[in-house]
C-alpha cells in the first residue's frame, strides 16, 4: 500500500476539520469538526504504524490512546455546551465570548455608587 493515499485523505479530512472549527458557529459542529481532526491524525498514525511495520505497533496503541482521549473530550464538551445551551439559551459561539453572568436590574449599581467607585 502506498503511504500517499492515506497521508491525502488524513490531509482532506483534517482541513475539512479545519475550516469546521474557523467557520462554524455552533459549538456541536465545532466539538464536531475537532472529532474530525483528531480522525485524520488517527489515520496517519495507523498508516505511518503500518507503513514502518513497527514491531510493537505504537501507532495503532497510540492511535487507541487519542480514541480515549476524544470520547473523553466530548463527553466533557457536550456537557459545557448544554449547561451553557441551558443558562442562555443559545450555543452560538460568537455570542459565547463573555461567560461572565449578567447581573440582575435589583444588582446593578446605581449612578451615585458608580461615581463614587470611580472616584
Amino acid at each position: 500500500m502506498h503511504l500517499a493515499y492515506p497521508a491525502v485523505l488524513a490531509a482532506l479530512l483534517f482541513a475539512v476539520g479545519l475550516y469546521g472549527v474557523l467557520a462554524r458557529r455552533n459549538a456541536i459542529l465545532v466539538l464536531m469538526s475537532v472529532e474530525l481532526m483528531l480522525n485524520a491524525v488517527n489515520l496517519n498514525l495507523v498508516a505511518f504504524d503500518v507503513w514502518l511495520r513497527d514491531a510493537l505497533h505504537a501507532g495503532q496503541a497510540l492511535t487507541l490512546f487519542t480514541i480515549a482521549v476524544a470520547a473523553a473530550e466530548i463527553g466533557i464538551g457536550l456537557a459545557i455546551v448544554l449547561m451553557v445551551h441551558r443558562n442562555r439559551g443559545t450555543s452560538d459561539v460568537d455570542r459565547l465570548r463573555d461567560t461572565k453572568e449578567q447581573p440582575s436590574a435589583e444588582e446593578q449599581p446605581s449612578a451615585e455608587e458608580k461615581a463614587e467607585a470611580a472616584a
